[in-house]
């Protein structure tokens, strides 16, 4: 497809819909915006439990982390090593940039998922009123399209809220899911770091 055939392909939508159109397309570029974004950060697999990456990058403090996790437990074990006073406090405050940035975008995802039927809807109500406007006047063949443009309208709007809703609902819910595993995994590091502490603090 050109540019030019693709032009001429937006500029359809935007008249098959109407005036919400607009919000509909802002609102599409802002959803998979965010979802692409959460998947970016989340992306890499972890490939241990967290008790074995905690032994694997005590053993191997050298190797590179991808995983949000095991850059987590290298940033934790190095303030083990320091053996600051109040480790959990510390441990809160070193991760809390992780744990901002797997919500990151998250509220955005589920207003737009909310958002979007409601635009259709709108739209629906639009084009049922240019229909009703045309058979009211009898004009089946206006500017707008008379009532079969209206009820053009009033269906488009509605399969393109959900277009936009129903996919980016189910990418959100993915996204969650990885994002509270990984939380789980935040706080088991936190809880197997202090520990240890605590265990090394009462043989002392």
């Amino acid at each position: 497809m050109s540019l030019a055939e693709l032009t001429i392909w937006i500029k359809e939508l935007f008249v098959a819909g109407g005036m919400v159109m607009t919000p509909l397309m802002i609102c599409t570029l802002l959803l998979w915006y965010g979802v692409g974004y959460r998947f970016w950060i989340m992306k890499e697999p972890k490939l241990m439990g967290v008790r074995d990456m905690l032994k694997f990058y005590q053993q191997h403090g050298d190797k590179p982390a991808q995983h949000i996790v095991a850059q987590a437990i290298k940033k934790g074990l190095a303030l083990k090593q320091k053996r600051v006073s109040n480790l959990r406090r510390h441990l809160d405050e070193a991760f809390y940039g992780y744990e901002r940035e797997i919500v990151k975008f998250a509220s955005l995802i589920r207003v737009i998922v909310l958002i979007a039927p409601l635009l259709g809807l709108l739209g629906t109500v639009s084009g049922m009123i240019e229909t009703f406007q045309s058979l009211s006047t009898m004009t089946l063949h206006s500017q707008t399209g008379g009532v079969a443009g209206g009820i053009a309208e009033a269906l488009f709007t509605t399969q393109m809220g959900l277009t936009v809703a129903v996919p980016g609902l189910l990418a959100n819910s993915l996204l969650n899911r990885k994002q509270h595993q990984i939380e789980k995994d935040l706080t088991q590091v936190k809880d197997l770091l202090c520990h240890k502490t605590e265990l090394i603090k009462q043989e002392k």
